[in-house]
């Protein structure tokens, strides 16, 4: 079997790969396209088109990301094109612009992406939020479900699946909703000693499952509580 006949069907095998629900093997085959230039790149495309017509997935935005940074003329195109704004529409009741937020997490720029989470938080708080720069527990409530839901989707989508609030909220239920055992399991603390930020935290996918976006947990675990406990979590 000649070169040409392997590398077609080792394209149409990736392709088909990224056609499953598995997310491991989709990420997989993302990277394995992204090593075979301009076919490869045509091939993540077409799949993150299919994000733009339906419900991006985190497979969807780690091939976007890899697209953004491509060099390609496939690529340029459709980023500078087709989706030069990114994958997740960026809903509010309030009218606050995610846009920086979503640039931020297509570049994995999580830190940037991290304080640009909590300045929108306080956006949504309101203006005394916007100038003590910290939000308020009795201020989540008020949060409308569709900027929460959006703030969460940028960070699952762009980071593979790994970081948003619902992530944190799916371990703080797994773990009965034991605080001591979430912020260990966040590497938020670690024998009984925080973190400390920004030295300490970790800014990229090698981090652990949950660990952004942060929350200022020195002011007790209120805020925090109120924000996983929202009901945009629940049907």
């Amino acid at each position: 079997m000649s070169s040409n006949a392997i590398d077609s069907t080792n394209l149409n095998a990736l392709i088909a790969t990224l056609s499953t629900s598995n997310l491991k093997k989709q990420l997989q085959a993302i990277s394995d396209l992204s090593a075979m230039g301009d076919a490869g790149e045509q091939a993540m495309v077409d799949f993150v088109r299919t994000g733009l017509q339906g419900e991006p997935t985190a497979a969807h935005g780690s091939a976007y990301q890899y697209l953004y940074k491509a060099t390609s003329r496939a690529a340029k195109a459709f980023v500078t094109e087709e989706a030069s704004s990114g994958l997740v529409p960026l809903k509010s009741e309030q009218d606050i612009d995610y846009s920086d937020l979503q640039q931020s997490l297509i570049e994995r720029n999580y830190q940037v992406a991290d304080k640009l989470t909590m300045q929108k938080l306080c956006e949504l708080a309101g203006e005394r939020a916007v100038q003590r720069k910290w939000v308020y527990f009795t201020e989540v409530d008020s949060f409308p479900v569709s900027d929460l839901l959006t703030i969460d989707q940028l960070w699952r989508v762009y980071s593979e699946d790994r970081f948003g609030f619902s992530k944190q909220r799916e371990l703080w239920l797994g773990l009965n909703k034991n605080w001591d055992r979430l912020w260990e399991k966040l590497s938020w603390k670690s024998d009984n000693i925080w973190t400390r930020y920004p030295g300490e935290f970790v800014w990229d996918l090698s981090a652990p499952v949950g660990h952004l976006p942060l929350s200022n947990q020195l002011r007790g675990v209120r805020m925090m509580e109120f924000l996983l406990s929202h009901r945009a979590w629940t049907p």
